[in-house]
């Protein structure tokens, strides 16, 4: 089976951590489609394609000890190997799409992801999907995205696509990682937050005992930051699920936890055909 070409270029590569990147795309030849922020695509790479450095070696993974369990069949080394990914740039950027990726040692994409350089070519889907967006979210209310680790990713797109920086309508960031180096985007969340009255960001880590410098934030899991109430002294109201809705997007533990939490203060699920105030993307 003949491999489809590889249809985009690495344009910009930004190292946050050894295990995160933000990659920028850009098509070879071809117009970007336009996208609802909060949406995704697909990348691809062929299986040839080197690994990066911190991930298993090419031997190590063809022994079989890793994530995608299953052995690589000849088809698997046939195709090119694919996976979503949320934009993380404004749906007004054209040119370009951004994406927040955190490297699986033992994956078979990521580790190729990440030993990509400036001018090498990748594939890229030209249909974003999904409908994690805010499109069914009334205008007049508030918003509330609460992530961990790379499921800030949509969440970007959506701040700099839909944030009417000081409106009435609030938005709200609850980002949880395990060090405050893997709080990606937080230099220019903080940023954000001191430009626009009407935006809010609160970090939280859950290992803060292994900083190099003192950490002065919460500490802990965003579903128990979420159970101190922390936005009602912020925002002077307590949010609800007349006045907003809450977007999750991460690790499945968080999201099933949050879900509960929430559903206890009267949020219900968005699902379709049943509009909720929860909006769920699971990672």
């Amino acid at each position: 089976m003949k491999l489809p070409p590889l249809n985009a270029l690495v344009a910009q590569t930004e190292t946050l951590t050894s295990r995160q990147i933000i990659l920028r795309v850009v098509p070879q030849d071809w117009q970007l489609p336009r996208f609802v922020a909060g949406q995704y695509v697909v990348l691809g790479l062929p299986p040839t394609a080197p690994r990066c450095a911190f991930s298993l070696s090419e031997r190590e993974f063809a022994q079989g000890s890793h994530t995608d369990a299953l052995p690589e069949t000849k088809s698997d080394r046939e195709q090119l190997i694919r996976r979503a990914y949320s934009i993380a740039s404004s749906s007004h950027a054209g040119e370009y799409m951004d994406f927040y990726i955190s490297l699986v040692s033992d994956g078979r994409l990521t580790p190729r992801l990440f030993a990509l350089k400036v001018g090498d070519p990748l594939w890229l889907s030209s249909h974003p999907v999904g409908v994690f967006t805010l499109g069914e979210v009334p205008r007049e209310k508030h918003i509330i995205l609460i992530a961990t680790g790379t499921g800030l990713a949509p969440y970007m797109s959506m701040l700099s696509s839909e944030l009417d920086c000081g409106s009435t309508r609030r938005f709200a960031v609850l980002h949880g990682a395990r060090h405050s180096w893997d709080l990606g985007y937080r230099a220019e969340l903080e940023n954000l937050q001191h430009l626009c009255s009407n935006f809010t960001y609160l970090p939280i880590i859950s290992q803060a005992d292994k900083e190099p410098f003192a950490w002065h934030g919460p500490t802990g899991r965003v579903q128990q930051l979420w159970q101190t109430n922390p936005l009602s002294a912020v925002w002077s109201f307590t949010p609800t699920p007349d006045n907003c809705d809450v977007f999750l997007c991460g690790a499945p533990g968080m999201i099933d936890e949050m879900l509960g939490l929430l559903r206890q203060d009267g949020f219900t699920e968005h699902r379709h055909g049943a509009a909720g105030e929860v909006h769920i993307e699971r990672y």
